[in-house]
């Protein structure tokens, strides 16, 4: 076994901030601070390939790291002159997660492990504080029972109530049984018996003794946290974040400091810079006479950090500025040497130990997507970092958020104001209120918009809060749960509104004397922290600026190209507005649906229904101009731009009549029986139609239906040429497989291309020929398809289905199964499988370019809009990716991160 033991402090430090894989964010940065020279307690870190042997050795730590702990122990004893359980002048430490990739609260943290019966009396003598040694065993007793006694053995609570929430309805029963308005207030002898009851109540509940032994506490702690990896909300959180479950999580060993030893002392965490605006000034929240839990808990406001970080919620309460200006001074200094280092926005947490300041915590902070451009421009125009690395600060996924839409102003003007909160996450939302996780989780599933109501939310919600479109909170403040976690994935959020009374019986929720019931409508302006009752209009958000700004800078850095799958003139329309260079994919058959759709959908039917050619064309006849008309109003929003038109694709049967109304109006229009139609949508019908008869086949059976659609497309930009337009169509045959299935339908295309010049009398109309290569075949004999088509457009939906063997439409019901037990790493319809569906688009760009060199190859299934795909296509060669309107910007970045990446 490698070393596993990373020891850091400010006489020894193993690692750096370069390790992040090795020693997860929290080591690194802890070593990186101190050997920066800031005031880190001391400690150690065990290695997340150490948890990874965990994990391969049944749940067991190797025999080895007992040695390596307890030498690297006595290293910190030594450092801070005390000793691990030791009687008279006792150490504690806490044992903390630390993913490689920020996972907030998801995994668990215990503190004041080595309090025990031996140790207490030693620390009481040397801090002359009984209260604060009390009070730090019963916090100790609440989390280790619930981390290492319940949820590390998988116990499941009695009647869903888990030990750690036992004992906080015991401590709250006391609280209210003696008036104690806060934990501070409780006395002496109350806590000294509450932990005595709390052990009793363990013993009764979970069938174990509390561990009175410090080294026995330190191993179980230790083992609890690698679990943790595995837990139920760190896999849920996992997947959501696209985390793989290899990576595993180290675990931090660090000499506990106190910031609950009185007033003298104090927890916090801080921003180097806004993390829900951007701002550029100092922002976060402390609690005097606390432990770092407390801040992120929500269970009591926090104060403000300074001038800056006072509101409406907070203004009352006194800063740390103002109440211990030295220590801000020294924490200002600290802030600014931490930001000048990594040169990025640091997310840090600090204690204040009787007048002390020490540095617990710093990484790259959590923000917004409004936050994260601003800082990103801002620190470009400061100088502090160069354009490509302002290109990769932004995750390309939060340029969604960026673009979510806002409370339109107006509207706000004449609501009724529910509450007021603090604006913790971006944009506006509206939904219907629900006030548990597993309801949010359950209305979602429903396709409802809910926002998720709670008292404050803790890592258990974390299913409930991905499924909502918006979270709200009666308690805590821009750093308590909530708040990270939605700012971490974009989503709107307010905190702290405390008006807010929940009654999770009844499922109300009460403002005054106002009630309001589960399902009742709220709208969210989570940029200014305002509740209002009812559904209020929204208004888009794409005019910033910056955002514009920011956009070029990524446009002049990217190779590859990005077009939109655009099915109408209106998505065409928001296609360019995004910054779209073109349509990759205009789907012919999607102008049967949607608005204004009735009439070409029953001549569709009339179509497919007809019995013989002199039907079918009658019929067709009667279509030609509506889809000349649709795809003649695209072609003159992207005039300029090209425009892939694919011909009909969908097997027929999709679009026969269900109701009997519309079955009878087709036998009117065709002078045949209601039976004959029934019997021929019988006909239609296939097994495995997906598979079956459409695409290229259908043209092949009907060659007329090729015919009607490229006289559409040729005329439409005829009349376009004529009006002085510059139409770029692109005509693209589906669902080929075959070289002569491309040299069938082309001898049609060519008569059409005829026929229209002399109809119009033009010399010529600029168009391409090609195909979509979405089976596997066509792949493999790329070069033979590459001599009849000039593109290549991979359909990668199709290619994924064919490759895999899954159907995409029902895939969703076991791959939640694939990836929990790690078949799959990602969902392959949302990330391209590179090693199986990109080995064969290699295998065709390699073959089209050797019959082609200038052969166009571009990819229109919706891995267009996908990051990692999109890395793939820009390593791959592509000209192109196409993906939906929305998601061309996300496409765009994605697009010049490759570029610099690998140029």
């Amino acid at each position: 076994m490698s070393q596993c033991i990373y020891e850091f402090g400010p006489k020894k430090t193993d690692g750096d901030s370069s390790q992040k894989d090795l020693l997860g964010g929290k080591g690194a940065n802890l070593a990186e601070m101190a050997k920066l020279g800031l005031p880190v307690p001391p400690g150690f870190t065990i290695s997340t390939e150490c948890c990874n042997d965990y994990f391969e050795l049944g749940g067991n730590l190797p025999d080895i790291l007992d040695a390596q702990i307890f030498a690297a122990m006595a290293n910190v004893e030594s450092q801070m002159g005390m000793g691990f359980g030791d009687f008279e002048n006792p150490l504690l430490v806490s044992c903390r997660s630390g993913a490689r990739s920020s996972m907030p609260g998801m995994m668990e943290t215990i503190l004041n492990v080595g309090l025990c019966s031996t140790t207490i009396p030693g620390l009481i003598k040397k801090t002359g504080n009984e209260w604060f040694v009390y009070d730090a065993y019963r916090r100790l007793i609440m989390m280790y029972s619930d981390v290492v006694m319940e949820k590390a053995e998988e116990l499941k609570p009695k009647d869903g109530m888990g030990i750690r929430l036992s004992l906080e309805m015991m401590m709250n029963n006391l609280k209210n049984d003696k008036g104690y308005a806060n934990d501070t207030d409780i006395s002496i002898e109350d806590m000294k018996n509450l932990c005595e009851r709390f052990k009793k109540k363990i013993s009764e509940d979970l069938g174990l003794d509390f561990p009175d032994d410090p080294r026995e506490q330190l191993m179980g702690s230790i083992g609890a946290v690698f679990k943790s990896w595995n837990g139920r909300r760190a896999v849920a959180y996992r997947r959501i974040e696209h985390i793989p479950n290899s990576w595993g999580t180290a675990v931090n060993v660090q000499s506990m400091v106190f910031g609950n030893m009185g007033d003298t002392s104090a927890t916090g965490v801080a921003f180097t810079r806004d993390p829900a605006t951007g701002q550029n000034s100092f922002y976060g929240e402390w609690l005097v006479n606390a432990q770092g839990e407390d801040v992120v808990a929500g269970i009591r406001t926090p104060n403000p950090l300074n001038l800056d970080t006072k509101n409406s919620q907070n203004g009352h309460l006194s800063s740390l500025e103002e109440m211990m200006p030295e220590l801000y001074t020294q924490l200002f200094d600290i802030r600014n040497l931490l930001e000048d280092h990594y040169q990025d926005m640091q997310d840090i947490e600090f204690t204040i130990q009787e007048g002390r300041l020490y540095m617990l915590q710093c990484r790259i902070g959590k923000r917004t997507a409004t936050a994260a451009l601003n800082m990103a421009m801002d620190m470009l125009d400061e100088g502090r970092i160069d354009e490509k690395t302002m290109l990769c600060r932004l995750e390309p996924k939060i340029l969604d958020d960026l673009l979510h839409p806002i409370v339109d102003p107006e509207a706000e003007k004449h609501a009724a104001v529910v509450a007021e909160g603090l604006p913790a996450g971006p944009g506006g939302a509206y939904g219907q209120i629900v006030f548990t996780s597993e309801d949010a989780v359950r209305w979602a599933k429903a396709d409802k918009k809910v926002i998720l109501v709670r008292e404050e939310t803790n890592p258990e919600d974390i299913e409930g809060m991905r499924a909502a479109i918006a979270v709200l909170t009666a308690r805590g403040g821009m750093t308590s749960h909530a708040a990270l976690v939605a700012r971490g994935w974009g989503k709107c959020c307010i905190v702290g509104a405390g008006v807010l009374k929940i009654n999770l019986e009844t499922k109300e929720l009460r403002v005054g004397t106002r009630v309001f019931k589960e399902g009742d409508l709220f709208t969210l302006n989570g940029t200014k922290g305002t509740v209002y009752e009812g559904q209020l209009k929204m208004k888009d958000a794409t005019e910033n600026p910056k955002f514009k700004r920011f956009m070029e800078i990524a446009d002049s850095h990217r190779t590859l190209r990005v077009r939109a799958n655009a099915d109408t003139p209106e998505d065409a329309k928001i296609a360019r507005e995004f910054g779209a260079e073109g349509v990759g994919l205009f789907r012919t058959e999607h102008m049967f649906y949607g608005t204004d759709s009735d009439r070409p959908l029953f001549l569709l039917r009339k179509m497919i229904l007809s019995k013989t050619v002199a039907e079918r064309k009658e019929a067709l006849a009667e279509l030609f101009p509506f889809v000349k008309e649709e795809i003649g109003k695209t072609l003159a929003i992207m005039d300029g731009m090209p425009v892939t038109m694919r011909l009909l694709d969908p097997p027929l049967h999709e679009f026969v009549p269900q109701l009997v109304e519309n079955q009878q109006e087709i036998a009117d229009a065709l002078r045949i029986d209601l039976e004959e139609v029934i019997k021929r949508s019988e006909q239609l019908k296939e097994s495995n139609p997906m598979m079956g008869h459409r695409g290229v086949r259908l043209g092949i059976t009907y060659p007329e239906i090729i015919e009607m659609q490229v006289l559409s497309i040729f005329e439409a930009a005829a009349e376009l040429i004529q009006a002085g337009k510059t139409p770029q169509p692109e005509i693209m045959v589906p669902v080929t497989c075959n070289e002569k299935e491309l040299d069938f339908a082309r001898k049609i295309v060519d008569r059409c291309y005829e026929q229209t010049l002399e109809k119009y009398g033009l010399e010529s109309i600029g168009y391409m020929y090609g195909t979509m290569i979405e089976i596997p075949r066509a792949a493999l004999i790329a070069e033979k398809m590459a001599e009849h088509a000039q593109f290549f457009s991979f359909g990668t939906n199709d290619l994924t289905q064919m490759t895999f063997g899954f159907s995409r439409d029902d895939v969703g019901a076991l791959m939640n199964d694939y990836l929990d037990n790690g078949i799959l790493v990602a969902d392959p319809f949302e990330t391209l499988d590179q090693e199986a569906v990109g080995s064969l688009i290699t295998t065709a760009v390699d073959g089209g370019r050797r019959a082609r060199p200038d052969i166009k190859l571009g990819i229109c299934g919706e891995h267009g809009g996908d990051p990692a795909s999109v890395e793939f296509c820009h390593r791959a060669g592509l000209t192109y990716v196409s993906c939906s309107p929305y998601r061309v910007p996300i496409a765009r970045l994605a697009a010049a991160q490759a570029a610099i990446k690998f140029n």
